[in-house]
Formats: C-alpha cells, sequence, structure tokens
C-alpha cells in the first residue's frame, strides 16, 4: 500500500497551517488593541469625571477651542480608514501599483492629521500645566497622536515590504493587522474629538 502524500495534498496542508498561524496572530493582535482600549477607555472616563465635578475646568483666559481646523483634520483621518480598506481589497487582487498608492495616500492622511495636530498645538494659549484641563488635553491628544505615528510606520513598513519578492505568498497578517490598527485609531479619535472639541 503507497501510504506516500502527493504534493496536492501537501500544499492543502500546508495552506491550513499557514492559515491557523495567522489566525492566531490575529487574534493575539485583537488582544493588544482591547488592551490598548482599556487605556484609553480610563483616560476617558478621567476625563469626564474631572470636566463634570470641576469648578473652573478650562485655564484662566479660554473660554474654548477652535473647531474648525480640527474638524478638517478629523474628516481627513476618518477618510483614511476607507482608503487603506480599499489598498487592502488591492492587495487581495494581487494589483501591487494601487496598493501600494493607497497605502501612501493613507500615509499621506495621517501625516496631514500630525501636521495639522502640531499647528493647533503651537497656537493654543494654555500648556501642559495650566490646570486639569490643560493636562489632559495634551495627555489625550498626544497619546492618540504617537499611536497616529505609530500607524504610519507600520504603513511605511508594509509598503516597503510589498517590493520584496513573495512577501505575500503566505498571507496577508502584516497589511492586515496595520489596517485594523489604523481603525482602532480613528474610532479612538471620533470619540476623542467629540469629548474634547464637541462637548465643550
Amino acid at each position: 500500500m503507497d501510504s506516500s502524500v502527493s504534493p496536492d495534498e501537501l500544499d492543502h496542508v500546508s495552506h491550513e497551517h499557514g492559515h491557523d498561524e495567522e489566525g492566531s496572530k490575529m487574534f493575539g493582535f485583537i488582544v493588544f488593541l482591547l488592551s490598548e482600549s482599556v487605556i484609553f477607555l480610563s483616560f476617558f472616563a478621567g476625563y469626564i469625571i474631572y470636566k463634570t465635578s470641576a469648578v473652573n475646568w478650562l485655564p484662566p483666559g479660554v473660554s474654548g477651542l477652535e473647531i474648525k481646523e480640527p474638524s478638517i483634520n478629523t474628516v481627513v483621518l476618518v477618510s483614511s480608514s476607507f482608503v487603506i480598506y480599499f489598498a487592502e481589497k488591492a492587495l487581495e487582487k494581487h494589483d501591487l501599483k494601487t496598493y501600494r498608492l493607497l497605502l501612501f495616500l493613507t500615509m499621506v492622511m495621517g501625516g496631514y492629521f500630525l501636521y495639522g495636530q502640531a499647528v493647533e498645538w503651537s497656537e493654543l494659549e494654555f500648556g501642559f500645566t495650566s490646570g486639569t484641563f490643560g493636562g489632559m488635553f495634551y495627555l489625550l491628544t498626544g497619546f492618540h497622536g504617537l499611536h497616529v505615528f505609530t500607524g504610519i510606520l507600520l504603513q511605511l513598513i508594509m509598503l516597503l515590504r510589498s517590493f520584496v519578492p513573495g512577501n505575500f505568498d503566505n498571507g496577508h497578517f502584516g497589511i492586515n493587522a496595520t489596517s485594523l490598527f489604523w481603525h482602532f485609531v480613528d474610532v479612538i479619535w471620533i470619540v476623542l474629538f467629540l469629548l474634547i472639541y464637541v462637548w465643550q
């Protein structure tokens, strides 16, 4: 009786093993994002508690935050989630040219957001030590900005790796995880925008 395994069967077993491994990696990454969510949720809760209990919430001489430019930055950042989604779809179709273009565009949009935030910081009339509001504002927006910067670096890595022959032969975990991280960053910003800029 011939107990040998055909090449097709070996390929099927290898594919199934790779699929399971990629699924395990994604599960671990989702757990990581959940832990990040807990950190942000604790910040949100602290912000709400301080805001609703403080007698003088805003620093002296500050009546509120300008909302126009942050709104534009928000639209750009949220729109970038759709761009990176279509980049994923392009990769699934093996359209590397479109994938690279859309991934680069996502990076540019993220960079625009960080630039807009830097400009806003430079024009503010209060600092990190300007009361509870000042400390919470810079902590929340700065911590989120760090995540945006991390997301851009991950996208850069994914873009560079797309030029390595055979990089996607074993799956698309890298870009899938990077895209998920970017969506997470966008959702967190929407909550921050509502808390800080809309709820004044």
